[in-house]
């Protein structure tokens, strides 16, 4: 099985939508310009929601080989806050299914003034892999 990380980021920005931001850069577009480094970070969506932004990064499995890297990752970009207005920013991560309790016990770890700014967010692949395999062996019906 091959990891397409543009699919996870395409997923994340539905979340984003869902929420009535709007995308402002990301990683793997097309018309869009990929995201600055925040820090020493690299993010893969930043958007906004009238004067709110959001940072939205794609944890997978390399991610949860050094939790500490990945803690300290996480608390440097849910402590960060806009220019001008000084409001926090808010970090949605998502990370795919079987990742989803690693994930969800690290947030645990975090101090509670920073856990209140994360989103956690579960990367579902839509194609339903049996169903695909079902389509594929039943008979034409119509030509």
């Amino acid at each position: 099985m091959t990891y397409d990380k543009r699919k996870d980021v395409d997923a994340l920005i539905e979340h984003f939508w869902k929420r009535g931001y709007m995308t402002v850069s990301r990683k793997y577009g097309t018309y869009l310009p990929e995201p600055d480094k925040v820090g020493i970070y690299d993010v893969d969506v930043i958007a906004r929601y009238n004067d709110s932004f959001a940072i939205g990064i794609v944890l997978n499995d390399e991610d949860f080989i050094d939790l500490n890297k990945t803690q300290n990752k996480i608390i440097y970009l849910s402590t960060r806050q806009t220019k001008f207005n000084g409001k926090r920013v808010a970090l949605f991560i998502g990370v795919s299914l079987k990742n989803y309790k690693i994930a969800k016990s690290l947030l645990n770890t975090l101090p509670d003034e920073v856990k209140k700014n994360i989103r956690l967010i579960q990367i579902i692949d839509h194609q339903n892999p049996e169903q695909s395999l079902r389509r594929k062996n039943n008979n034409v019906l119509f030509s």
